[in-house]
């Protein structure tokens, strides 16, 4: 679905569908369904046309027929859902009824469905006449008079006031993010005559990027024979930014203009031969627009150059880093401190601070900014104008509206431009999907998999070729979100292995998006803040923080939410959360972590009127029984009860459910109907009870299954031999947890054979190997996708090691042991893709890199056994550690934990000192935590006092 053509997406398939015999539509109706196709497939070229041109420079005439076209699009598909869901209402009727029962439900579906082509033969005939008015107040849908508005002056560049602002007022850049700059810059001795280093910024707008770049360039660019700082923004065109390269090296021949790209190319090749440079190229926003600028720049004999580049997108700086010797600089937001200084500096002269009346709310605002240079000078400079201070009252009333209406203020134009960039350059339907985001309150942590199946449920999400399931084309729509830096990724805590869980919006991405929203009626949001501005239908609604008091004043309107396709509550709003029956399409509804248990008003039988439903989120609720008219979803995909511990079993309807995709429980979920296997649609089973034989039976027959999470109280050999069975039938399995008391799992190891689609494999709760499974030590390159791992093996070898290292796709290792060998060593032709590393044993011992190991490596947590340690070292003088930390050259985390039994106190506190000095001297200068454990107490001598082993 596309935000600037409403529901047009889907809605037109299913006018095609409606035209196929098995329907029985009269001709007369055919024929005005057949026109009201043609006619909106006309519409929609026409929206697609006004879509290109910005809100801001649309006729007000234009955007009025738009908002029309939009709304009639979703009146449409109302109309169509509604008769398509009564034709297909009923499921097959069960095997043992009898023959009358029979007769009287088949006749009961027939004058239903003639009731329901009744029905839609007159929508149809009403859908015409609105269709005849819209389009004849645009005359006939030509759109080749849509014009921007009035001619405006085109604004300044919001990049060239950082590039000219003096040192003196940067707070936050001169220090630690510049010296961090200039340590890449200058690895490699820049004296020496060398290859070409390039170092990639890249982060958030308004991060400070261009000035922290500026500031390293004024510095440094003396040393260089020549030098060029190149702005280059959205949608530039290769031959300017090749030009403008030249232009700023001096080139400033009139002919330039007349040159194609390669003449381009080779005369900048030519300028720089045999010179030293320095060139920054500011906010790159095309992997093709760098490859084409990179075929300029020799790679060898330049004498020491530098090119550096800035970009918001992640995937940008990565390819501009191709290079082992090229390094990618990951821009933070500000500290707490910088902000501070920052945001008082803007606002109160000399350097007094703040004054204590200010401290608190000051600090909220903060907390807003998130860090955000850019943020932190504009709300800065809306406190403090004309030399006047504002009140008290106006910092609170600011502090509310940031998330909620600060675009509205013309102080922050400048801001909401430069973040809106990003926006604006996103495809169509990634707007869309970052849009629905607003239906989620500031600081919320949104899940990502709940908010894929919701875009899933809403036909965000385009279907692709059959190859991959819709699912996994949502998790790339995600990913490039996240790559794009319009959503911040959360990772997994609880997790060994650090994969991303959720997502968080930055409050001034939130505003932008929520006036968006709001202006084009996408999401409505009720928060207590005022009453809902706009007359129209509502079509998203988001029940944020708003009491039962504010919405008694200012209640929903029944005949405005009749057509509400998403709702999303929060506490405490559920309690003015409408009766589900006020609802006649709804797609999607989520109710996560809001109370609805017996003092709840909300009658939970009512949610099998929600025949159009597709996602129903009902996590953390509290509630202890599902109702049996949930099975009335037909159409229901996904269904979450997970963190719901007080229910014991599922009703016996579930199993009605073809189309339900996704399935999260609670292992404390022990009772599951018969008949669960007919649910072949099913792509994602969490957290299911395997202790019944009869239900790891029926798991085989999900033949779509792609995750499965499953915990065996006491998994008896019967039931291992049954779960291996049923894992070796699931061909697209793709993700596979289990968890269970105190069990070796060896027929597992030894009896299944994956599917090479497998990318996960995670073990919980003391589920054991006697060896590494044969699936991984006989064949890895049999496992070419396998990304993640987590596994406890009894005893870990070498051999062992060299097997994990030959799996293609690792990233992330999770290695358990009870024991290990007393050395291990990691070498360079391995682990060609790991960027995480964990390592725990019952009997630690020795962890070794060799140079060219783990060149992505960028955490690892592990043990040592620092007993060990001291009796593989060879040839040393003393007592010497190293763990060769140094020749990993992606390093950015380590955790260290010694077991110092059997060594002297002083050789613990050597061994911690030297792994100290070796990560401080790290050119990444990683972030690193050491514990000795069990600890040294504190009255202990150094020397020869030998602490016993435990």
């Amino acid at each position: 679905m596309d935000l600037a053509t409403g529901a047009m997406g889907s809605l037109l398939p299913k006018l095609a569908e409606l035209l196929k015999e098995e329907y029985m539509l009269q001709t007369s109706i055919k024929k005005k369904v057949d026109s009201l196709e043609k006619e909106m497939k006309s519409m929609q070229a026409a929206l697609c046309k006004v879509r290109d041109v910005p809100r801001d420079q649309l006729d007000i005439q234009v955007k009025l027929w738009a908002g029309e076209v939009r709304e009639l699009s979703f009146d449409m598909e109302d109309v169509v859902d509604k008769f398509l869901v009564r034709v297909h209402d009923g499921s097959e009727l069960a095997a043992n009824s009898n023959k009358l029962a029979r007769l009287i439900k088949n006749m009961v579906r027939l004058f239903t469905k003639g009731k329901a082509r009744r029905e839609i033969a007159t929508a149809i005939k009403n859908i015409n006449k609105q269709v005849q008015e819209v389009a004849n107040r645009r005359g006939r849908n030509a759109v080749d008079n849509i014009v921007c508005g009035p001619t405006t002056v085109t604004p300044v560049d919001p990049r060239l006031r950082v590039l000219y602002t003096e040192v003196t007022e940067l707070v936050g850049i001169v220090g630690k993010r510049d010296q961090e700059l200039m340590k890449l810059l200058s690895e490699g001795d820049i004296l020496s005559k060398e290859k070409l280093k390039i170092v990639s910024v890249v982060g958030f707008g308004g991060l400070g990027k261009t000035t922290l770049v500026k500031t390293v360039y004024d510095n440094i660019k003396e040393d260089f024979d020549c030098r060029a700082f190149v702005p280059v923004g959205r949608n530039a065109d290769g031959k300017k930014v090749l030009m403008d390269i030249l232009v700023d090296l001096g080139m400033c021949g009139s002919n330039l203009t007349l040159w194609n790209e390669r003449q381009l190319i080779n005369k900048l090749r030519e300028s720089l031969q045999n010179k030293r440079y320095l060139i920054v190229i500011d906010d790159i926003w095309d992997e093709k627009l760098w490859a084409t600028i990179n075929l300029a720049f020799s790679k060898s004999n330049t004498f020491g150059s530098r090119l550096i580049t800035t970009t918001r997108i992640v995937s940008v700086s990565k390819l501009c880093c191709s290079s082992s010797t090229d390094s990618v600089y990951q821009m933070e937001p500000l500290s707490d401190d910088d902000s501070k200084r920052l945001f008082y500096k803007r606002i109160f002269s000399g350097e007094s601070g703040c004054p204590p009346e200010f401290d608190e709310v000051s600090t909220n605002i903060l907390k807003k900014c998130g860090g955000v240079p850019l943020a932190i000078i504009t709300i800065a400079s809306l406190l403090a104008s004309d030399q006047c201070i504002k009140p008290e009252d106006e910092w609170h009333v600011l502090l509310k509206s940031i998330g909620h209406g600060l675009t509205e203020n013309p102080s922050v134009e400048e801001m909401m431009r430069i973040i809106s960039f990003s926006y604006y350059d996103l495809p169509s339907h990634l707007k869309t999907c970052l849009l629905y985001l607003s239906m989620f309150p500031e600081d919320q942590e949104i899940k990502k998999d709940g908010l894929i199946w919701m875009w899933i449920a809403e036909s965000f999400v385009e279907s692709g070729n059959g190859r991959i399931s819709l699912f996994e084309i949502g998790e790339t729509y995600f990913n490039e979100l996240v790559n794009k830096s319009m959503i911040q990724p959360v990772y997994d805590k609880e997790s060994v292995i650090g994969t991303i869980c959720a997502c968080r919006v930055h409050d001034m991405v939130l505003d932008l998006i929520c006036l968006l929203s709001r202006e084009e009626n996408f999401v409505t949001i009720v928060n207590g803040v005022g009453a809902m501005s706009s007359q129209s239908n509502v079509h998203r609604l988001s029940l944020q923080n708003v009491s039962k008091e504010e919405h008694e004043a200012t209640p929903l309107e029944s005949g405005r939410i009749l057509q509400v396709r998403s709702i999303a509550t929060f506490e405490p709003a559920i309690r003015v959360m409408p009766s589900f029956s006020s609802f006649d399409v709804l797609r999607v509804l989520d109710m996560t972590k809001c109370h609805l248990g017996p003092s709840c008003h909300l009658n939970l039988r009512e949610l099998g009127s929600l025949f159009h439903l597709r996602y129903l989120g009902l996590a953390s609720t509290g509630i202890s029984k599902l109702p049996e008219e949930v099975g009335k979803l037909q159409f229901l995909q996904v269904l979450d009860l997970s963190n719901n511990y007080d229910i014991q079993e599922l009703p016996s309807t579930i199993s009605k459910l073809g189309r339900l995709m996704c399935l999260l429980i609670s292992h404390y979920c022990k009772r599951f109907p018969d008949g669960l296997g007919n649910m072949s649609s099913m792509e994602v089973l969490r957290d299911i009870n395997g202790d019944t034989l009869s239900i790891v039976k029926e798991l085989g027959k999900m033949k779509r299954l792609r995750k499965l999470a499953i915990r065996f109280g006491n998994l008896s050999l019967e039931l291992e031999e049954a779960f291996v069975k049923s894992l070796g039938e699931m061909a697209n399995i793709q993700s596979v947890s289990i968890g269970c008391d105190f069990k070796f799992v060896d027929i597992l190891g030894e009896h299944w054979v994956p599917p090479r689609s497998l990318r996960e494999f995670t073990t919980f709760r003391d589920v054991k190997f006697s060896i590494l499974p044969a699936w991984i030590r006989n064949n890895p390159l049999h496992l070419p996708q396998l990304s993640n791992l987590s596994i406890f093996v009894e005893e870990v070898q070498q051999a062992d090691l060299r097997s994990l290292g030959k799996l293609p796709a690792l990233c992330n290792l999770a290695l358990w042991s009870l024991r290990r060998s007393k050395l291990l060593v990691i070498g360079a032709d391995e682990f060609h893709c790991l960027t995480s590393f964990t390592s725990f044993s019952g009997s630690p011992g020795q962890v070794v890199f060799q140079p060219g190991a783990l060149l992505k490596i960028e955490v690892i947590v592990i043990d040592i056994g620092l007993r060990v340690t001291r009796e593989e070292v060879v040839g040393s003088v003393g007592y010497c550690f190293d763990l060769s930390m140094g020749n990993l050259p992606s390093l950015r985390d380590v955790t260290v934990r010694f077991d110092r039994s059997g060594v002297t106190v002083g050789e613990a506190k050597q061994a911690e000192v030297a792994l100290g000095n070796t990560l401080r001297t790290h050119p990444n200068r990683p972030t690193f935590e050491i514990s000795i454990r069990p600890s040294i107490p504190e009255d202990a001598p150094d020397g020869d006092v030998h602490i016993e082993e435990e």
